[in-house]
């Protein structure tokens, strides 16, 4: 829940009572008007979800606001250009942008509460719980009144639910609605933390007294028309029928859906969708299924869309700064740079013959280094294949070798014995084979990676591969297309042989110089220690040939998790 009214007020509330009563001169009246206007329709957009715009003109307008050394303007456009990232799923960005106010705040302790709790809201997104605590009490500790001391305390709350501490959850809410002070709270604060308080009763057994709580409080916010904090109540009770009711569960659930389908909330309609899917087995079940794949792939893109144009307005915005500044100094400087200018040739005529000699060391350092990984791939391939003979051919050979001496080959039931067993071994010296055969790297590649994970998928176990047909391979090289089917096969084996899984999931992503694999079963997964090394070894040997990283992270019961990054 990113959205709050009440921190947007006590934001508004400062920067207009803490301005600088100074007299402004007729030279910087035309910068504080401009600086103003930027200002204000950087507000108004924002209120409309014109986000580029907005970041765009706030960001226009801090830059005046340091000519004009404005320190309020500055903390509070930059917690809104936060404030807009953390909308937008730019969460590593917003805690780079709102930390870049804490200079200009340092003595406000209002300013600083907010910083702290924008900081909590970016860490509990990113599920950095432990951080996001430790935010939301610094926020508490300096903001000086009672009534707002208990926003962020009370954001706490769903950290605990979220990491099944219920108790604490409890524990915290009925401590601050049991005070007093609980009176002076808005209706939206008081509702929102006697659901979470409901909630997390439910979620600790008491299903009953959970129950009434959410119930009460979803009866409030439909009074005052808290239209959004609707939302999670909703939620809250399809989950808490989701057991009980599947038919009230799903009535809650699309609720929500339609709620945040309205007010363009992607986040609680994906979780809406989740119940939906949770709850569903009819027919329609593939039809939820493929609606949450698609909005969950579409704002993936839109946020990271979001992020490229909020990092190129920040950049723009100080490479036009660091130019305007570098002109006056080139201007302070003219004289000196006439006796500098024959030092300087000689320090990069260094520079270069250095550079040079250190390039050519790295080219052949690289070749080699190369050289070693594509000889070592390739040994641990005919290795393995000797291994697969010996282990899974050669004592069958053996044993048919010895059954056709010691047995009378006239009889036709022995004969037929001694075909199956002969073709048993031809069948299976020909799967090996087809794990090492020549790769389809054209027009074909696709189809190719389609057809050898389809020979995967059984009626127990379904694969999904999507975003593959996304990319365009035609300008990918021929030894990284080999490298992605040899890796994936082996994914495929290992899945086969170690995971139990039911589901796997390939993602294919790219962007303009890499591209991305995520790979995801829902397996048996084991201990990080006790990993299977050979194949792990030789999986990670043919992605380091191609200059490439490959991450694994699994844990038991938890599947099995594959990340495969490469350049394009």
């Amino acid at each position: 829940m990113l959205r709050s009214p009440f921190f947007y007020f006590i934001i508004l509330l400062f920067l207009f009572s803490c301005q600088e009563k100074k007299a402004i001169t007729t030279n910087s009246e035309p910068l504080q008007k401009e600086a103003l206007s930027l200002r204000d329709k950087a507000i108004e957009n924002k209120n409309k979800q014109n986000f580029n715009t907005a970041f765009y003109e706030f960001n226009k307008s801090k830059q005046l606001y340091e000519t004009l050394k404005d320190s309020a303007n500055i903390g509070y456009i930059l917690i809104e250009m936060s404030k807009i990232q953390q909308v937008n799923g730019d969460y590593y960005g917003s805690k780079e942008t709102v930390t870049d106010a804490l200079p200009y705040v340092k003595k406000n302790r209002v300013y600083l509460g907010i910083i702290n709790n924008r900081l909590g809201i970016a860490d509990k997104e990113l599920s950095l719980y432990n951080d996001a605590i430790v935010y939301y009490q610094e926020a508490a500790k300096q903001l000086t009144d009672p009534v707002e001391k208990q926003i962020p305390l009370s954001n706490i709350a769903p950290i605990y639910i979220q990491q099944k501490k219920y108790d604490k959850a409890i524990t915290l809410l009925e401590s601050i609605l049991n005070k007093k002070i609980s009176k002076k709270l808005s209706h939206e604060s008081l509702s929102r933390m006697e659901d979470n308080l409901g909630y997390a009763y439910f979620k600790n057994g008491m299903n009953e007294k959970g129950f009434s709580l959410m119930n009460e409080a979803i009866h409030r916010r439909n009074e005052i028309k808290d239209t959004y904090g609707s939302i999670e109540s909703y939620l809250h009770l399809a989950d808490y029928y989701s057991k009980k009711d599947i038919q009230k569960s799903d009535e809650n659930a699309f609720k929500a859906y339609n709620i945040a389908t309205k007010l363009n909330s992607v986040d609680e309609r994906l979780e809406a969708l989740q119940i939906i899917i949770s709850n569903n087995h009819s027919g329609q079940h593939s039809k939820y299924v493929q609606q949450y794949f698609k909005l969950n792939d579409s704002i993936i893109k839109i946020r990271n869309n979001f992020k490229n144009k909020f990092a190129k307005i920040k950049y723009d915005a100080k490479i036009e700064k660091d130019e305007n500044a570098k002109l006056r100094l080139e201007k302070a400087e003219n004289l000196l740079s006439l006796q500098k200018a024959n030092y300087l040739r000689i320090v990069f005529g260094i520079v270069f013959i250095f550079l040079v000699i250190l390039i050519a060391i790295l080219i052949r350092y690289y070749k080699n280094k190369n050289k070693t990984i594509a000889f070592k791939t390739s040994y641990n391939t005919e290795t393995r294949i000797a291994k697969k003979i010996h282990d899974e051919l050669a004592n069958d050979v053996y044993h048919v070798i010895a059954f056709a001496e010691s047995q009378p080959l006239s009889k036709e039931s022995i004969k037929e014995n001694l075909l199956e067993k002969l073709d048993d071994i031809y069948g299976r010296v020909r799967g090996i084979s087809k794990e090492n055969n020549r790769i389809e790297t054209g027009i074909d590649f696709t189809n190719s990676i389609k057809e050898m994970l389809l020979a995967f998928n059984t009626n127990e176990r379904n694969i999904i591969a999507t975003n593959l047909e996304d990319i365009n391979w035609e300008i990918i090289d021929e030894t990284k297309k080999i490298t992605i089917s040899r890796v994936l096969q082996e994914l495929m084996v290992n899945m086969k042989k170690h995971s139990k899984a039911s589901l796997v999931l390939i993602k294919f992503e790219n962007d303009h110089k890499s591209i991305l694999i995520h790979y995801t079963d829902n397996g048996v997964g084991c201990e990080k220690t006790k990993m299977t090394k050979n194949g792990l070894q030789n999986m990670e040997s043919r992605i380091q040939a191609v200059k490439g990283t490959i991450d694994f992270d699994t844990e038991p019961d938890k599947g099995f998790k594959v990340k495969i990054s490469m350049p394009k």
